[in-house]
């Protein structure tokens, strides 16, 4: 093979081949590390680079093939961890001066997992500050940007991790998402991103408390069923995590060898509340959503209405960061990004009956969810409303794009995809189509609580129909 070959390839078919000798470890990692160092400093995705540590576990994984020890899944694959999730020994700064120099004694439960199943630790991926917005830039490192158009953003908060894989830089990244932040910046990407149910993926230890109850830990991929396989990984019931659910004892890998004979898909463009769609990115998506009438599956438009939970959502967040981050707010205010001062003070502002508003919307947006799941197996949206933008850095805060007469707002941008953090929902982004200036459009499939088996499904049948990967950034 060659180098870009390898640099693309899926990390199931690259297990493989280290497992049965036709490449080592070591030899593939060095292919990513001559990569990283050309196209990292073009988009930024990486922001801790740990290529001394990634040769010795290469090394580790290299001499246990030689010595037919028993193998992990992940043996030798690269691998990227965002910069939100704790990792021995390794910078973890969450994009936030308050945490510069900040190095971890011990790994989070899910890093911990990909270790132990053999994994190559390429680096830390970038994200905004604690992961507050769906774009990536902060006071550390600076913007991610689209590996498609260097001119646009990676979204986020996943966004260094989305960049990393859509450039060929790994082809497996560890992401998370409390209101979009895995789908987000895979569609922006052109890449595949899943946010499985909450508590499927355990989150310890985690200090913070913004996001406790909505944030989800899931793969970002080129292929569907490497997402599979670090599923497969990381899932299970873990005791000091309260939320964490039981391993529910399927290989997601082995699902996708088949596909549901009957299905019922739903799909809507606005969820009952949105406002704004670019006509290219519903276009698309409809195109998308049709190709699934091959499979003699039963689709339709579903007049799904939830309320706009987009207060319900502003408060619980805000809430969050206030109380993590008011010593720093009343103490050293220039130090954290000008929105999440505002996130900040707006939960310092909001009084208790506030909350429980919060709260009891949030309760009737998965009413409406479990309603709707009674007639149909999956439901279908686009990821975004538009595609990859250059948002405007200011100090008065980030500014969104146009469509039509309206500008989209934080809000706006992520409207398809945190209502599925409210409720906890498995939700994934596959890219569906391309924009004609050439930008990444993604559709989001939203399945049934505890059923990533379908999303997963679901996806590796629209992927069989409408592959992507032949398709790649030119940096």
């Amino acid at each position: 093979m060659n180098k870009e070959e390898i640099c693309f390839m899926s990390a199931v078919d690259m297990a493989e081949a280290i497992k049965n000798g036709e490449e080592t470890s070591s030899e593939i990692l060095e292919v990513f590390i001559e990569r990283i160092e050309k196209i990292n400093p073009i988009i930024n995705a990486y922001c801790t680079l740990t290529f001394d540590m990634a040769r010795e576990m290469a090394k580790k994984a290299d001499d246990s093939i030689r010595n037919g020890q028993n193998l992990g899944s992940l043996t030798g694959i690269p691998t990227s961890i965002k910069d939100l999730m704790l990792t021995k020994g390794i910078r973890t700064t969450y994009g936030s001066l308050l945490h510069e120099k900040f190095v971890p004694e011990e790994d989070e439960v899910a890093v911990k997992r990909l270790k132990n199943a053999g994994c190559v630790i390429l680096g830390k991926t970038n994200t905004p500050e604690f992961g507050h917005v769906a774009l990536t830039n902060n006071k550390i490192f600076g913007e991610t940007k689209s590996p498609w158009n260097i001119e646009t953003n990676s979204g986020g908060s996943s966004g260094g991790a989305a960049a990393s894989v859509a450039a060929g830089m790994g082809p497996l990244a560890l992401g998370s998402d409390g209101g979009g932040s895995i789908r987000v910046p895979s569609s922006c990407c052109g890449v595949f991103g899943l946010k499985p149910t909450f508590g499927r993926i355990p989150r310890y230890p985690h200090d913070t408390i913004a996001f406790w109850s909505m944030d989800h830990y899931g793969p970002i991929t080129r292929y569907v069923k490497d997402a599979a396989l670090m599923l497969n990984v990381m899932k299970g019931y873990h005791p000091a995590d309260n939320n964490s659910i039981p391993d529910d004892h399927i290989d997601y890998i082995k699902a996708l060898e088949d596909k549901p004979k009957k299905l019922k898909i739903g799909y809507s463009m606005t969820l009952g509340f949105a406002k704004v769609l670019e006509d290219e990115v519903k276009e698309n998506v409809l195109n998308g959503i049709h190709k699934f009438e091959k499979y003699d599956w039963d689709v339709e438009e579903t007049q799904l209405k939830i309320k706009n939970p987009g207060l319900a959502f502003k408060t619980l967040v805000s809430v969050g960061y206030a109380y993590d981050l008011q010593k720093a707010y009343n103490e050293n205010p220039e130090i954290l990004s000008t929105d999440l001062n505002s996130i900040v003070r707006l939960g310092l502002d909001t009084n208790s009956i506030n909350i429980g508003k919060a709260r009891e919307q949030r309760k009737q947006v998965y009413e409406v969810m479990y309603q709707y799941f009674k007639d149909y197996d999956i439901l279908i949206t686009p990821t975004t409303p538009c595609p990859a933008f250059k948002p405007g850095w200011l100090d008065s805060g980030t500014t969104f794009p146009t469509i039509g007469k309206k500008t989209l707002s934080t809000m706006d941008w992520i409207t398809y995809t945190y209502p599925f953090n409210m409720t906890g929902l498995p939700a994934a982004s596959i890219p569906c189509g391309w924009t004609r200036s050439g930008l990444p459009i993604g559709m989001q499939i939203v399945g049934k609580r505890y059923d990533e088996k379908t999303v997963l499904q679901v996806s590796k049948a629209f992927e069989e129909l409408a592959s992507w990967q032949d398709k790649k950034p030119n940096i």
